[in-house]
């Protein structure tokens, strides 16, 4: 067994961590999204 496997720094859950990358960058892209169409529909 690899000895990096027996003492771990982080303990956490990395499917968490990807939903929560995944969810930060998904509101990012919408709100940039949203406002790109507010702005259009206010120009027209």
């Amino acid at each position: 067994m690899n000895e990096f496997e027996k003492d771990v720094q982080y303990k956490g859950n990395d499917v968490v961590d990807s939903i929560k990358g995944f969810a930060f960058s998904f509101i990012f892209f919408v709100l940039i999204f949203a406002i790109g169409s507010t702005i259009s529909v206010i120009a027209q």
